[in-house]
């Protein structure tokens, strides 16, 4: 078996890899049989010299690879025949905007591994960035307040390029009275709730950050139990919430008056209410004046996250009396950041930790068997067609064939 490391094209470039020089070396020492080369790349976080230092080949043709491996969604043209991919394709929730690419995939006979669905046997996923996002997402919160309110100005996350330098920075701040709240209970949350417990924010429950806030900065987590009751009155399920979204009403709104900065890591899908609606903005009540939105789920489950945003152009206003989009900073602006690929901020740590859970646990099912068909569920596309877990794709697939 040969495996390729493909480079990332998506633009703005992507800096993170599948797996690391070092990672890379000890697959080769793992498995001696199995061949591993790298495509030249000007943009990812390691250059080729690191891999080469590490005795793996640096290549421009990927054609006579078996794997192919990347992160993000590969253009369609330089998708290659009749090969084996894994990469984050964003095709499983019928993203209107990758038809094309699942089109490509099927008509080019690749066999297509998504890394979203890559769960264990008993549920739960392998793969994601989404301690990542959820680190860089906390950082340019506090980037944007710091902006808004002109009491700190910090670096861009890819300017510093690493957790610890920018974790230090986080905690010399003075932050004085910050309110704070998150949304989630993930992955996401996780690395939200790192930094700011890193940050020495004092954490109040739900019920305290309204009726009894204490002094200085603190923080409130909101799970979906925290937010989401049930319309009849009945008790909370959680196996009955995935089930019956519509059953449920929000009550986010019971927070706007209390928060100056809200964190977004919460799942959401179209069948959700959202968080608050966008005309709830222009209450005097309504104090948020940063919202991180890192799920960015757009006119989702924040109805005035108008568009995703990059690394570079990382925030926009809402105009709470003109009810649009603004330049960001205003007076009268909630100033929203929306990056859609946040761990690239931090390519290097973030690189490394889901390299290390590929080489540990989805390398050995690639090379040596895939008992537990954990490959196999996450398997979209196989010989031509969609597989039989992911046939519900047909219509998605079909109306774009339609045009």
């Amino acid at each position: 078996m040969k495996i390729g490391l493909i480079r990332e094209w998506k633009q703005p470039a992507d800096k993170r890899v599948a797996l690391t020089p070092a990672l890379c070396a000890e697959l080769k020492q793992k498995y001696p049989q199995v061949d591993i080369v790298v495509e030249e790349s000007p943009d990812r976080t390691y250059t080729s010299a690191e891999y080469r230092s590490e005795g793996i080949e640096v290549v421009t043709d990927m054609a006579d690879c078996d794997v192919l491996v990347g992160i993000k969604e590969v253009p369609i043209d330089k998708l290659i025949p009749n090969k084996t991919y894994l990469f984050f394709s964003h095709t499983v929730k019928e993203q209107e905007y990758n038809r094309p690419l699942l089109q490509a995939v099927l008509a080019k006979n690749i066999s297509l591994i998504d890394y979203e669905p890559i769960t264990w046997k008993e549920g739960g996923r392998i793969l994601g960035f989404g301690k990542w996002a959820g680190v860089v997402g906390t950082y340019n919160a506090f980037l944007t307040w710091g902006k808004k309110t002109g009491k700190f100005d910090l670096p861009r996350a890819y300017e510093t390029n690493d957790y610890e330098q920018s974790m230090e920075l986080l905690r010399n701040l003075e932050l004085g009275r910050t309110r704070l709240i998150f949304t989630g209970n993930g992955r996401v949350a996780d690395g939200i709730k790192e930094v700011l417990d890193l940050m020495k924010i004092k954490e109040v429950s739900p019920q305290e950050f309204v009726s009894q806030p204490p002094k200085g900065a603190y923080y409130a987590q909101l799970t979906s139990w925290d937010l989401y009751h049930r319309k009849d009155g009945g008790d909370w399920d959680i196996n009955h919430f995935y089930k019956n979204h519509t059953e449920y009403c929000c009550e986010f709104d019971n927070y706007l008056p209390y928060a100056d900065v809200f964190i977004n890591g919460m799942y959401w899908q179209e069948d959700l209410p959202s968080l608050f609606e966008k005309k709830a903005t222009r209450a005097k009540d309504f104090n948020i004046q940063v919202i991180a939105d890192i799920t960015c789920d757009v006119e989702g489950s924040v109805p005035i996250t108008m568009e995703a945003t990059d690394i570079y152009n990382p925030t926009f206003g809402w105009s709470k009396s003109k009810q649009k989009q603004v330049a960001p900073y205003g007076e009268d602006t909630i100033d929203v950041m929306a990056v859609t690929n946040l761990p690239t901020e931090m390519p290097k740590n973030a690189s490394t930790e889901f390299g290390t859970l590929f080489l540990e646990h989805i390398a050995p099912l690639l090379i040596s068997g895939d008992k537990d068909d954990i490959l196999k569920r996450a398997r979209i596309t196989d010989g031509g067609k969609l597989t039989k877990q992911f046939d519900y794709l047909s219509d998605f697939v079909s109306q774009y064939e339609k045009g």
